[in-house]
């Protein structure tokens, strides 16, 4: 706005001006018929001036209306404020208004006072209430434009704050709403765009369109201008294992990435300690400053890794003076793992205690049965390989081993007595000492008893008493025996049941290959299938029930293997033997060479085949069935009913050669007919 405008008239004066230069004429007229002026031409002149000066006043009247249009920025001075306008005068015919809260701040205080000039925009004329409708934020937006446009054209940068989050972008104050795509926001993808929010950045314009009010910003130009700028200097200057300085500019699981002026490195998360690292996040953020040494340097694909591990020395060169091995340590536990628990020495030096190696009794299935992370725990060094960086730990071997001692306090032969705790499928274990156990097996809990499960005879949590039979110090073995309690019954089986005797007993069990009878209570022996009967037979099954009482002659006992072998078919073939023997004893003929004869020849056969079946009964008590046959064709051979049939037949058809060899033993020189009749027979 030039000078003139500014020194013109305000519209209050000229209105004055006008009224007195319109109530002028008639003022002239009332003088000019009571004072009649004698030079009227000198009236005239006069008249002509006044005329003029009305026509100035016009002039400049409607000047002021023409010198402002809609949208024009000009300056004014506050003349008044109320409570919802302040007046400005901009030097037109009336003032011009502007609403109140344009000049509150952000706490609601007016910033606004009498003659302080302003720069405001006339939005429109108001001709029939005679006002002007002024705006000082949009006068500040045009001036806001106008230094846009001047930023752009000289491709200067400009200031914004980034206000909220929009559709693909930013929304950023400067001065007016302007746009920041995403990916102009920075060089790497942002993971948390809210992060950005509220903070001041410098921007470049990319470009502004004034009529549609759009403006595009780039932050990413500018970063990418400083980036190449510090690249060709840190480039220049890099070489490996310098140290240098840098900010963290990106955390990953793997490791860091390094700003190191324009180019970047990787803090691999294998570098960052000597110690244990499990997350890098856990050391660093952000925007740290840290000190980093260059361990490989590829300047054609611009790669560069770094190491902060590298800028102090490697704590396993000297481990080994410092944790001998039987040293007693304590330190904190960093990690479990299913086969033992890693344990923290110093940083950088961990060692192992195996899962064996944390009691000497107890079965330790997971090492968090025992210890738990960031737990600090006493160990003894058990092995040191520095060039492998292991480190063998105990715990178990602070205290003493129970197993040392354990033959002293329980020789072998002690009956101990003990709670079970705990019934397996093959056996009882019983508590003796703090951690140790001893294992009573199956097959040593009843001697005569057959236990198909230890929980039918016990119970968890039921005292007992056993005898200790054997320690293995070793593989740490406790070996108990409850039936060694009492003595072996087996041992005087022997003496109660001869080969030889009549027994009789219930069934217990037919099978396929036999039959067994309970002699006793846990005292059973076997009837072999073949010898069952002198007939062949495939199978008791079916011809004898579990409960029936059968009897049987004992024929051989193996007190060792625990075997007693039983035989039904001899008890019959004994007792037809003694009804035999007693018919032969009660039925003696005449005193006759031939029936003596036939007699002696009878029974050398019964007693050939009797011992012959001994024998074989003797050495297979459970023959199969091909010994069963061989042993039924002997008997056969043998068969006394058979025997006696034969010479019952040729005696009687002998009577009368008897009773003539009687007659001619009277006579003279019959002697030879004597030894046909034996030839014969």
């Amino acid at each position: 706005m030039d000078n003139s405008t500014t020194n013109a008239p305000t519209g209050r004066e000229l209105q004055k001006d006008l009224q007195e230069t319109e109530s002028a004429p008639e003022t002239a007229e009332a003088e000019k018929v009571e004072d009649a002026d004698p030079q009227e031409d000198g009236g005239d002149a006069r008249t002509d001036m006044d005329d003029q000066d009305m026509e100035s006043l016009m002039s400049m009247y409607e000047e002021s209306f023409k010198q402002f249009e809609e949208g024009q920025v000009v300056t004014g001075k506050i003349i008044s404020i109320d409570k919802d306008h302040v007046l400005v005068d901009i030097g037109y015919k009336s003032e011009g208004q502007i609403r109140i809260h344009e000049f509150m701040d952000e706490e609601g205080n007016l910033n606004a006072r009498l003659d302080d000039s302003v720069e405001v925009m006339v939005e429109y004329w108001d001709d029939e209430n005679e006002v002007v409708n002024l705006s000082k934020e949009k006068a500040e937006k045009v001036k806001v434009w106008d230094a846009i446009k001047a930023a752009f054209e000289s491709d200067e940068t400009i200031e914004g704050v980034i206000h909220s989050r929009v559709k693909g972008g930013f929304s950023v104050d400067v001065g007016v709403q302007a746009f920041l795509p995403g990916s102009q926001a920075d060089l790497r993808p942002i993971r948390n765009l809210d992060d950005l929010v509220g903070q001041t950045f410098e921007f470049k314009i990319l470009k502004f369109n004034r009529k549609r009010s759009n403006i595009v910003l780039s932050r990413r130009v500018l970063l990418e201008a400083d980036r190449d700028e510090k690249r060709a200097l840190t480039l220049a200057t890099i070489h490996e294992g310098k140290e240098i300085q840098g900010i963290v500019k990106n955390i990953t699981e793997y490791g860091v990435f390094v700003d190191l002026g324009g180019l970047d490195g990787l803090l691999h998360i294998t570098d960052i300690s000597w110690g244990r690292v499990k997350h890098p996040s856990d050391l660093y953020k952000v925007g740290d400053e840290i000190t980093v040494k260059v361990l490989n340097l590829d300047l054609e694909k611009e790669r560069v890794s770094l190491g902060v591990k590298q800028l102090t020395p490697d704590p396993w060169t000297a481990a080994v003076e410092k944790y001998p091995v039987g040293s007693r340590l304590t330190g904190r536990v960093v990690s479990l793992t299913d086969y033992g628990a890693f344990v923290e020495l110093e940083q950088g030096v961990e060692g192992l205690i195996h899962v064996s190696e944390m009691s000497w009794t107890r079965k330790i299935r997971h090492p968090s049965k025992v210890v738990s992370a960031d737990e600090i725990v006493e160990f003894v060094v058990l092995d040191i390989k520095p060039e492998a960086r292991r480190i063998s730990l105990g715990m178990k071997q602070v205290a003493p081993n129970p197993w040392d001692v354990i033959s002293e306090k329980y020789p072998v032969g002690t009956i101990i007595e003990g709670k079970i705790k705990n019934i397996t499928d093959f056996g009882l274990f019983i508590g003796i000492d703090e951690g140790i156990d001893g294992l009573v097996h199956i097959s040593d809990i009843s001697w005569i008893r057959r236990i198909k499960h230890p929980s039918e005879v016990y119970q968890k949590g039921d005292m007992v008493q056993a005898k200790v039979l054997a320690i293995d110090k070793d593989n740490e073995r406790f070996s108990l025996g409850i039936k060694q309690l009492e003595p072996d019954p087996w041992t005087t089986v022997a003496q109660r049941y001869q080969a030889g005797k009549k027994i009789s007993g219930v069934i217990t069990s037919v099978t396929d290959f036999g039959v067994f009878i309970e002699l006793e209570e846990g005292i059973e022996g076997l009837v072999h299938v073949s010898e069952i009967s002198t007939e062949k037979v495939k199978t008791p099954i079916g011809m004898y029930q579990v409960g029936d009482t059968i009897s049987a002659r004992v024929m051989s006992i193996n007190s060792d293997e625990r075997r007693i072998g039983l035989s039904i078919k001899r008890l019959d073939m004994d007792e037809e033997e003694a009804v035999f023997a007693d018919y032969l004893n009660d039925n003696k003929p005449a005193s006759s060479a031939f029936g003596e004869m036939l007699r002696e020849n009878l029974k050398e056969k019964l007693s050939t085949a009797n011992d012959k079946t001994d024998a074989d009964v003797a050495d297979e008590p459970e023959a199969g069935d091909t010994e069963s046959a061989s042993v039924e064709s002997a008997t056969e051979s043998a068969d006394p009913t058979e025997a006696v049939a034969e010479p019952a037949t040729e005696e009687t058809e002998a009577e009368p050669a008897s009773e003539e060899t009687a007659e001619t033993t009277e006579t003279p020189g019959t002697s030879d007919e004597t030894p046909e009749a034996e030839d014969e027979t």
